[in-house]
């Protein structure tokens, strides 16, 4: 089972994407998730609400 990158990241989090379909996006980081193939996914909503779900890899914490 592969380890993830971000094994600070916890719910609540704010989090900025860094790589895939939603660089540039930030938010809260919701519902993680392991998934069969060992990957941590996770729900991102933004500001105005909006959700997406991007691989825990994508994503880098950010301090407030």
């Amino acid at each position: 089972m592969p380890t993830p990158k971000t094994p600070q990241l916890k719910d609540g989090d704010h989090c900025s994407v860094i790589a895939g379909t939603h660089k540039g996006k930030s938010g809260i980081a919701r519902d993680l998730n392991i998934s069969k193939s060992g990957h941590l996914t996770i729900t991102v909503v933004q500001a105005n609400g909006v959700r997406f779900k991007t691989l825990g890899r994508n994503v880098i914490v950010q301090t407030q």
